[in-house]
């Protein structure tokens, strides 16, 4: 829904709007009334299939390695994939946080699965597995927070020991 300031409409539109402005049925300089949805509510006609966040924590674990080099292959997955939020390593196992933007939980949970594997060459990852997901809307992610429940506060955005 486009929401449109007192008087702009006829400042953008021009005087006469037209149907291409949807305006076509107004008097020039007429003000249009704004309306709102409630929180948590959704319009009937917003299509289903629209890309939607989601926050998603990815665990992987394997055979200790280096931290320096683990370190740096975190911030270079950072870099590749630029919506990390935060990556939290030891150095046995690691946790990625992120916003995803996906049409629905399967599409941002497939994306997730295969982030390690595809960043693992490029970024020098170690061949550890995935041993955790979760994938959650925004609607519940800012829920789980605000009744103190919720993952665990993000450190810092970028690249931490645990």
């Amino acid at each position: 829904m486009r929401r449109v300031r007192p008087g702009a409409a006829a400042s953008r539109g021009g005087a006469g709007g037209g149907a291409a402005g949807g305006r076509g049925s107004r008097a020039a300089g007429e003000e249009r009334a704004l309306t709102s949805v409630a929180a948590g509510e959704r319009q009937e006609t917003e299509p289903k299939d629209l890309p939607r966040l989601w926050h998603v924590t990815l665990s992987v674990s394997g055979d200790p390695t280096p931290l320096p080099g683990l370190r740096r292959a975190l911030e270079q997955l950072a870099h590749d994939h630029p919506f990390l939020l935060t990556s939290r390593y030891a150095p046995d196992h690691a946790e990625i946080r992120y916003w995803e933007e996906a049409r629905d939980l399967h599409d941002a949970a497939a994306v997730a699965l295969r982030l390690w594997g595809e960043h693992r060459r490029t970024a020098g990852l170690p061949a550890w597995e995935i041993v955790g997901l979760e994938v959650i809307d925004r609607e519940t992610y800012h829920q789980r927070v605000a009744e103190g429940y919720g993952p665990p506060p993000a450190s810092r955005v970028g690249v931490h020991p645990f």
